[in-house]
């Protein structure tokens, strides 16, 4: 099954951005600037987690503030919150897990959809709905790079945006690697930094994240 062309752009704008600032936010307040902040340092977007109450209002004034941004709701768990994420005005939809009726929920409704996976039958099971692009989650204490090139090689068509314990270190090696196609961190918008109201040091954390992109992709070109 092809991607419908709502999703191929999707697809193809995680890629460019290269990583995805995943961004815990207790207080709509702080969304504009933090938007800003991921505008100016170079990475124009967000998977904003439903962990907390202030997500939903945090997505909608983002998408309204910077229509240029990609912004998407993570660590979404039903589809009560994927309707709630869409209206706010959410690009994308990220979930920890795979839940198969979540997923056909959003295939049903055109919305882009990455679930999270870590074994080859979750990772099977996404594919027979469909899917070739995955997060892998969470990446490093389910052995990284090894084993996404590991269930990489058998699943040749299926590429990975690895999410948790990704950080300014090892992200060089997972996109340097062909199968990754993104990957999903927070290290250059730790919560005591918004918290602070340091929007200044995290756009410096955002440039430097997005330097590294485009030093990887200079060395592979």
């Amino acid at each position: 099954m092809a991607n419908s062309p709502k999703t191929q752009k999707v697809l193809e704008r995680f890629h460019e951005i290269g990583i995805i600032p995943v961004v815990v936010l207790n207080d709509p307040k702080d969304a504009k600037p933090l938007g800003a902040a991921l505008m100016k340092g170079g990475l124009p977007a967000a998977e904003v987690t439903f962990r907390t109450d202030a997500a939903e209002e945090s997505i909608r004034i983002m998408a309204k503030e910077y229509p240029d941004m990609l912004v998407g709701a993570g660590t979404v768990l039903t589809t009560d919150q994927v309707d709630r994420a869409v209206a706010a005005g959410a690009k994308f939809i990220v979930a920890p897990g795979f839940d198969p009726e979540l997923v056909k929920y959003c295939l049903e409704k055109d919305i882009p959809v990455c679930p999270g996976t870590a074994t080859a039958s979750e990772i099977t099971g996404c594919v027979k709905l469909g899917l070739d692009h995955v997060k892998f989650f969470p990446a490093e204490l389910n052995g990284g790079l090894k084993k996404i090139k590991a269930i990489g090689a058998a699943l040749v068509n299926v590429k990975f945006m690895p999410t948790g314990g990704v950080n300014a270190t090892n992200v060089v090696d997972y996109l340097k690697d062909d199968k990754i196609f993104c990957a999903g961190g927070s290290w250059m918008v730790k919560g005591d930094l918004i918290k602070a109201g340091k929007f200044d040091e995290i756009e410096a954390k955002v440039a430097e994240a997005a330097e590294i992109v485009k030093k990887v992709r200079a060395e592979k070109a």
